[in-house]
């Protein structure tokens, strides 16, 4: 019954963010059977199929001013086929902190017409983040941290689901020069918290030992194998912060990582370590989680050793990372797995951890 709910809820979705190109009444069977088809078929943060999309809109200013708080009006198209395509009014701005001074075209925000939102479950995607390709030529970037996303699924539901996308951005302010590359898009925080039958907890005061210490170790060795220091419980840095119905009664949280660019995995030109720990490099690990005893630590390691023929099948069959990226994904992985098996890692963690972060 609840994947049924889930279905229906997705389908919902698909309603809100397509509408039927206007103009086109000579067409209108023809567009009305693939919508239907696309109702049918299409799951927003479900399918692995990549989605093929144009964004109509003045990108020369955008690149120039990288709006962070005024929003630009735009068309996005969701194009079916060769024939049929599906446009939706909306706005857009920049997002994020570091991307937005460092990528000549940041992350974007696309921010859809609230008089369009006619039921609750439109407006569950009210919002939703795009990873953009930051400067020309860093695809790659993208992405890595795409893959990322994909890793920490694979470790629990509490995690953002992604789709990567086929885009052409084109520039209003130029004879509607067309940029193609790709994208991917971000589960909004909201549908995460409705499959998973939990709450976001906004709380800028809480630190590590609020948080569940199942899912606290989850996180931390998960952010130690990709090499991320980039992220906090205070402060909510990278990570959202929810809260389970139906647990324990412990009364602790749960936390969703996201924003992976500064870690050793996806290795972007610009990425630095965070500087008080001393690391020369983002490809050096260090482990930013609570002490635990060695059984609690290697109950949460047995699942990092469980999945790892995954990991490896998911960066080695992604049919968008160049050999040469796979190979130094995978090299990577190497590393902490030959510290897991060697019990490396618990030596490493005794050393380094801490609860304050």
């Amino acid at each position: 019954m609840a994947m049924k709910r889930l279905f229906y809820s997705q389908l919902v979705c698909v309603l809100f963010l397509f509408s039927p190109v206007n103009g086109q009444e000579a067409r209108e069977d023809t567009t009305l059977a693939a919508v239907d088809t696309l109702f049918n078929d299409f799951g927003l943060f479900t399918s692995n199929e990549v989605l093929n999309l144009s964004l109509r809109f003045d990108v020369t200013e955008y690149m120039r001013k990288k709006p962070k708080e005024e929003y630009m009006k735009a068309v996005l198209t969701y194009h079916i086929n060769e024939r049929d395509s599906i446009n939706k009014e909306l706005k857009l701005r920049s997002r994020g902190i570091s991307r937005n001074s460092i990528c000549n075209f940041p992350p974007i925000s696309l921010n859809f017409k609230k008089e369009d939102l006619k039921t609750d479950e439109q407006r569950k995607i009210e919002k939703i983040k795009m990873v953009t390709h930051c400067n020309s030529g860093n695809e790659e970037y993208l992405f890595r941290e795409f893959i990322v996303y994909k890793l920490y699924n694979v470790l629990t539901e509490y995690s953002f689901r992604v789709r990567l996308v086929k885009i052409s951005y084109i520039n209003t302010a130029r004879k509607n020069k067309v940029i193609d590359s790709y994208a991917f898009l971000i589960e909004p925080l909201n549908m995460l918290t409705e499959r998973t039958n939990s709450f976001e907890v906004e709380n800028m005061k809480l630190s590590q030992i609020f948080i569940n210490p199942e899912i606290m170790d989850r996180v931390s060795i998960f952010s130690y194998m990709i090499g991320n220091t980039d992220w906090s419980v205070p402060g909510q840095h990278n990570v959202r912060i929810i809260s389970m119905y139906n647990t324990d009664n412990s009364g602790r949280g749960g936390m969703v990582p996201y924003d992976f660019d500064y870690s050793g995995l996806v290795n972007t030109h610009y990425a630095l370590p965070a500087e008080p720990l001393g690391l020369e490099s983002v490809r050096e690990r260090f482990y930013l989680g609570a002490c635990r005893s060695d059984d609690e630590l290697r109950a949460g390691i047995k699942q990092f050793s469980d999945n790892k023929a995954e990991f490896y099948r998911i960066i080695n069959e992604f049919e968008y990372l160049t050999e040469k990226d796979k190979k130094r994904m995978t090299g990577y992985l190497d590393e902490f797995y030959s510290e897991l098996d060697k019990d490396v890692l618990i030596r490493t963690i005794r050393r380094e951890c801490r609860g304050d972060l």
